[in-house]
């Protein structure tokens, strides 16, 4: 098992992890980098594994136990392959000696370094690291969790439930082996549902000859066994048979186990013309077999054409950008990046406005480039048919190719457009409660898109742009315009306040004596202001005085009302509000009330107290439990507490509070009775 030891000495638990003693994994398919690649209708056998281990390993529900740690991949095998149609993946991983048990872990690694299974939890699949000896693997019977490190004879289960894995995904499986004295094992795939072999029958592809017609690349149509290739070449042959292979390599098979590009030499260059190459059976009696054993077809070709290297010119310019401050040439063969003069001094470009190359380079990979990059001093703002003239040496430095061809001189015409810019104008039609607002802009520069988005709603794309606002809003305006080549965005942030909108406060209830107070908080754009105190008087200012209601001897009832007006725009709006004149402002706490819903005399509080500051009110019952309390005047007690209605009875009342005008303290008390 590949896990923690643990040992018991004087009564200590001590955990020892066993990568101190382990070898560093260096043979290929050690590593998760060279591991081999699977064919799912063949069983691999393992009788030797070298000794080893890496970095540890971490267990879903296992590494994160307490007392434990992630657990090492001691001694391993990986296995890789790729799922071609989704499914179930069963496998059985047969140990060769009947006293040794083998742990596993799947990953799906597709899209990432498989070496990211050290550092990222989230790739793991499902795995197995039972103690218990015998075969172990994936099936239909397996539990559905992964088994923890545990140790014989305690019969943990070995088998895994059978995960499912989706087509396009690449997996790696991980098999490793505690002890170090270990037989081996065998691994077969079955049972499940998932296809793991690549369906394709073996191709090749196409094949392209280098400058010189002695080297010639083969591509083909999936991954080979490294050793179906024989060193000479003896699989390869050409038709006509004007020359004849002496090598064929790979650039993988170093560091791996398959291949899908062969590198083959000639004796001699082909001349000019069109060949075959023919696969036959080699040396070692086959052709080129895929990693399920299947080999391409005897006697199957594909063909070549070769033609004497020339000089070459480029075949186009790339589409210039908005306001370009680079030019890039393509062309049909590599480009020698040692051979570009980095000044840019074979090239000019003329047109509209004038244009200084500062540089020249490429997106060089071993000294070549399939394009080159022209800097330009400034970004290019004008639109208008500019030309590159390319004058290859003129400065005493060639400019050659991969094949060692200069490339030729020639002009080359390319377009730029204009900038553009995004501001935008619009107009106000203002109203009462809404205004209509309408945004445009110009069109200049060729301008061919509009997106208006108003206060994030949905974008509106129309040249011009009308819609209809509060007029009492702040509202948030972006335009994006385009030609298709430049694109531009402006905002603005358009508040409107011309709403014509009446308000004010004032107090509801005031003593006989004292006058009303308003305080005006109209909003909008206001011309004129009317008050009407109910039928005894009116007002034009905006803020106007005090007003001094009638002293009747009773409690009266009064409307004000507060109209605003607009002329420009022909608005006008209205606000009222009552107004409660006490009869006094005598504080007077009745002596007995009648809470039994008949509207008369229900409630019980201090009347009047409109000039008591800091008020408090209480009611006690004869046992000193408090019944009510309020700092409100006008806070009434409805003879209940907790909505239970209390009996009738005699009650006692305190009153505390600071008189407004004298502003002294004052105190009362008194009794009242409840009568039901």
């Amino acid at each position: 098992m590949t896990k923690l030891k643990t040992l018991l000495i004087t009564g200590c638990l001590i955990l020892f992890s066993v990568a101190a003693f382990s070898q560093t994994c260096t043979t290929l398919g050690q590593t998760p980098s060279t591991a081999f690649p699977v064919c799912g209708t063949t069983t691999f056998n393992q009788s030797t594994v070298p000794l080893c281990a890496t970095n540890d390993i971490f267990v879903p529900g296992c590494s994160n136990q307490p007392g434990s740690a992630n657990y090492q991949n001691k001694n391993p095998f990986f296995y890789k392959f790729h799922c071609y149609v989704s499914g179930t993946l069963g496998f059985l991983i047969k140990p060769l000696a009947a006293n040794e048990d083998y742990d596993w872990q799947l990953w799906d690694i597709t899209g990432r370094n498989p070496n990211d299974i050290f550092t990222v939890p989230s790739l793991v699949v499902t795995g197995n690291w039972s103690g218990t000896y015998g075969n172990t693997g994936a099936s239909a019977s397996g539990v559905n969790y992964i088994q923890c490190a545990s140790f014989p004879p305690d019969n943990a289960p070995t088998f895994a439930q059978m995960p499912n894995l989706i087509a396009g995904h690449d997996y790696l499986l991980m098999i490793s082996h505690f002890t170090d004295g270990q037989s081996g094992y065998d691994l077969s795939f079955g049972e499940g549902t998932a296809v793991i072999t690549d369906p394709k029958v073996p191709k090749m592809v196409s094949v392209s000859p280098d400058c010189t017609g002695t080297v010639l690349t083969l591509l083909l149509n999936k991954k080979f066994r490294c050793p179906s290739l024989t060193g000479n070449g003896s699989e390869f042959s050409i038709s006509p048979a004007v020359t004849t292979v002496v090598s064929a390599a790979t650039n993988t098979c170093a560091s791996g186990f398959d291949f899908d590009t062969v590198t083959i030499t000639l004796a001699s260059a082909v001349p000019a013309g069109t060949y075959d190459l023919v696969i036959n059976n080699g040396s070692d009696a086959n052709t080129l077999l895929d990693l399920c054993g299947l080999s391409i077809a005897v006697n199957e070709k594909v063909s070549f054409t070769y033609a004497p290297p020339q000089p070459i010119r480029a075949d186009s310019i790339g589409k210039a950008p908005c306001a370009p401050d680079s030019v890039l040439i393509y062309y049909p063969k590599k480009i020698k990046c040692s051979s570009i003069t980095a000044s840019g001094s074979d090239f000019a470009i003329t047109g509209p406005t004038p244009v200084t190359i500062t540089g020249a380079s490429g997106n060089c990979v071993n000294d070549l480039t399939s394009y080159i990059i022209l800097k330009l001093s400034a970004p290019i703002y004008t639109k208008g048919v500019y030309t590159v003239t390319i004058q290859p040496g003129i400065d005493g430095s060639p400019i050659y190719d991969a094949c060692g061809q200069p490339i030729l001189p020639q002009s080359l015409p390319f377009t730029t457009a204009d900038t553009v810019n995004a501001d935008f104008n619009f107009i106000t039609k203002y109203g009462c409660r809404t205004d209509t607002l309408t945004f445009s802009h110009n069109g200049a520069h060729d301008v061919n898109y509009w997106s208006w988005v108003v206060n994030s709603n949905a974008p509106v794309f129309t040249q011009n742009h009308t819609l209809v606002l509060p007029a009492s809003s702040t509202n948030n305006v972006q335009l994006t315009v385009s030609n298709g080549t430049c694109t531009d965005t402006s905002s603005t942030t358009v508040v409107l306040d011309n709403e014509v909108k009446a308000s004010f406060t004032m107090d509801s209830y005031i003593c006989p004596e004292d006058k009303l107070s308003v305080t005006n908080t109209s909003t909008g754009l206001i011309d004129a202001y009317l008050w009407k105190y109910d039928i005894l008087g009116t007002s034009t200012l905006k803020d106007p005085l005090p007003f001094q209601f009638p002293t009747l001897n009773r409690e009266a009832y009064y409307t004000v009302k507060l109209k605003v007006f607009n002329f420009t725009l022909g608005c006008s709006d209205s606000a009222r509000r009552t107004l409660t004149v006490l009869d006094h402002c005598f504080i007077a706490v009745p002596t007995a009330f009648t809470p039994n819903n008949d509207g008369l005399n229900d409630t019980f509080w201090p009347h009047n107290a409109l000039k008591a500051d800091n008020l408090e009110f209480r009611v006690y019952n004869r046992w000193g439990q408090l019944i009510f309390q309020s700092k409100s005047w006008r806070d009434k007690w409805d003879g209940k507490l907790k909505g239970v209605e209390q009996p009738a009875d005699v009650y006692v009342w305190m009153l505390r509070y600071v008189n407004r005008d004298t502003k002294q303290p004052v105190f009362e008390k008194g009794t009242v009775m409840l009568i039901r």
